[in-house]
């Protein structure tokens, strides 16, 4: 369905008992975000969050897709597999054979429909223009800035509007914004981004880039800014089939080449001009929980700023799972499933990201295996495939077994799964976000394939046994194990964790190959090591930064041998190292980032307030449980 402005959104989760209004002065400098963290991490992602007193002229909109059922109303749809079904009879109806004229005929609705979800352009001013601010003050709006060593305020949710110079085909996509001066921000789009490659053609030419920025409106415009659609498609043309209603657009007043919505809250126009010097952007507490470290990134240069009259500011945050992101996401997972499926990967029947793996790290895909090396294929295509190039981890399972039940999805892949002859490394671009890499946006992957094996792919001399470990044995004999995870031994998933205190160069490996070599870990398929500030067996965080912190094909170690119980038996197992790197131990050579916590100031201060918040019950702050994993207090680990 189609919302005819955020404030229809706002009316529509407040009556759904979705939101909550807050009346107390909050302070957009660090207290909304940290009320923010409590609330999204308080279960179900809780309520979406209306600040009224934000000591500007604007409310501030917080959390409003945090969760399935906003995510759903967001779209409106009643479940996010609807609007996978719906894509998948669309690609099966166009691809149908067209035998006859009645064939033909009947297209002719949905050819229609096609019609009337493109953007169009109208005359004359929209509601985002109601208010005209041609001497423009960023200032004049409640910029949240988000964690303690970020490097200013950021605007979070921007809608960015950029045009190919030579096409004049438009983009619409989400790129973070940190503001420097009242007219002044930076535009951080990497270089793998549409919009930046927008800027490189204009930089050709030596002309000036226009670009508007929309926040607010239908909720379907920021979703579709972040959907990973070709570039020869209009996001607005998604946005209009997911509200069943095309977009209105206008033209900017200062920068007529771009076109907004008509009924968004607020447009801020401008210019980025490629002939100018870059500016030094960030920190930024990020999705992945890490600060993304600065870097050099186009100067915005704000012409004017517009907006309805009774506008609300829309923002997020994003920092350590699970935050509001997690469900945009998760949309975009349902969402595209069928055009994968449709185009690229044929057997695949579901995928799934855990929220563990922000994102990119870690992705888990369920193919229908028809003949052996099935499951290589779908990993080629998968990792061909537009934004999925970026991913680390991927696990591929098949048809008889949920990927959604982890621990059965666990039993299943170790079940089937040889680390020796089962497990894929390759490399190609990675995230610019992630940190792992010895060379920014250029690193490592592996695929795990844990589909049940033909004969073709089986090797009959592969010990299967059940280990006799134990946290004793271990603590004992390397005091540097400063925490164990046995857990998933006892759920017959041969997979353990391991928090170690690294301490000289080489010394996971080493630890790897001395732990291997212990009768009582035969049977064990694969090793996971973690910082030692980070508790093993809590398996959610020990994931998260296990996966923010893995190379694959750089911090992998296979050790094999005979079994020492059975000489007629290979046993392999599988080492994988996912604790931070350093100069002194790894000769990594990159910066490498802190996580994201609130300050000690910003918790007491919120500490203080809750009360009169009508919030409900005292949520402590979720970085409480994080101070002890952090090396200093700087967004860069010194």
């Amino acid at each position: 369905m189609a919302y005819r402005n955020q404030q229809e959104f706002i009316q529509a989760l407040e009556k759904a008992g979705e939101l909550v209004r807050i009346k107390t002065f909050v302070d957009p400098r660090l207290e909304i975000a940290e009320i923010t963290d409590r609330i999204s991490k308080s279960g179900n992602g809780g309520k979406a969050l209306l600040f009224e007193n934000t000591g500007t002229a604007f409310p501030v909109l917080m959390n409003a897709y945090g969760s399935e059922k906003r995510m759903c109303m967001a779209l409106g749809v009643g479940h996010l597999d609807d609007v996978t079904r719906e894509i998948e009879g669309l690609f099966k109806m166009l691809s149908a054979p067209k035998e006859g004229i009645l064939d033909k005929l009947r297209m002719l609705p949905m050819l229609g429909q096609f019609a009337s979800w493109m953007p169009a352009v109208k005359s004359g001013k929209g509601e985002c223009q109601e208010v005209v601010l041609t001497n423009p003050d960023l200032g004049q709006l409640p910029v949240i800035t988000c964690w303690p060593k970020d490097g200013g305020p950021f605007i979070t949710l921007p809608v960015i509007h950029t045009k190919d110079p030579n096409t004049g085909s438009r983009n619409v996509g989400m790129y973070r914004m940190q503001i420097f001066e009242p007219a002044l921000t930076g535009m951080h789009w990497h270089k793998h981004k549409v919009s930046a490659k927008h800027f490189t053609e204009y930089k050709k030419l030596g002309k000036r880039m226009p670009v508007a920025v929309a926040l607010g409106g239908d909720p379907a415009y920021a979703y579709s800014a972040t959907a990973p659609l070709p570039e020869n498609v209009d996001e607005y043309m998604l946005a209009g089939f997911l509200r069943k209603k095309k977009v209105e657009l206008v033209r900017c007043i200062t920068q007529p080449e771009i076109e907004v919505p008509a009924d968004a809250d607020f447009i801020i126009e401008g210019y980025v001009d490629p002939n100018e010097e870059l500016i030094w952007e960030g920190p930024f507490g990020d999705h992945t929980g890490y600060y993304s470290l600065p870097d050099w990134y186009p100067r915005f240069h704000v012409t004017a700023i517009t907006h309805r009259k009774n506008a609300v500011y829309p923002a997020t945050i994003v920092g350590i799972p699970p935050q509001e992101d997690a469900w945009l996401g998760k949309a975009t997972e349902r969402i595209f499933l069928a055009p994968i499926k449709m185009t690229l990967v044929p057997e695949i029947v579901d995928m799934d990201m855990p929220v563990e793996g922000v994102f990119h790290n870690l992705v888990i895909a369920q193919i229908t295996k028809d003949y052996a090396g099935q499951a290589l294929k779908a990993m080629n295509a998968m990792w061909g495939a537009g934004q999925m190039m970026f991913n680390k981890i991927l696990v591929i399972s098949d048809e008889h077994t949920a990927i959604t039940d982890y621990q059965k999805l666990a039993q299943y892949v170790f079940k089937n799964l040889n680390p020796a002859t089962d497990v894929y490394f390759s490399q190609g671009p990675m995230d610019v976000l992630d940190h792992s890499c010895s060379a920014l946006g250029f690193g490592g992957k592996m695929c795990i394939d844990g589909t049940a094996k033909f004969p073709e792919e089986t090797d009959p001399t592969q010990l299967n046994a059940a280990p006799a470990l134990t946290e004793t044995l271990l603590k004992t004999k390397w005091p540097e194990i400063t925490d164990v995870n046995l857990q998933l031994l006892q759920q017959q998933i041969p997979c353990i964790i391991l928090s170690v205190k690294k301490e000289r160069p080489g010394h996971i490996r080493q630890l790897h190959t001395e732990i291997t070599a212990l009768q009582e870990t035969e049977g064990i398929k694969m090793i996971l090591y973690v910082e030692h500030t980070v508790k093993a067996g809590d398996l959610p965080i020990a994931l998260w930064r296990f996966c923010n912190n893995l190379d694959p094909r750089r911090d992998q170690q296979l050790t094999m041998r005979s079994s020492l119980t059975d000489a007629s038996k290979q046993w392999a197992c599988l080492g994988l190292d996912g604790t931070r790197k350093t100069k002194e131990l790894d000769n990594f050579q990159r910066d490498w980032p802190n996580i994201i916590v609130a300050d000690d100031a910003t918790i007491k201060a919120v500490d203080e307030k809750w009360a009169s918040l009508g919030l409900g019950a005292f949520l402590p702050s979720p970085s409480l449980k994080f101070k002890d994993q952090i090396y200093g207090e700087e967004a860069v680990v010194s």
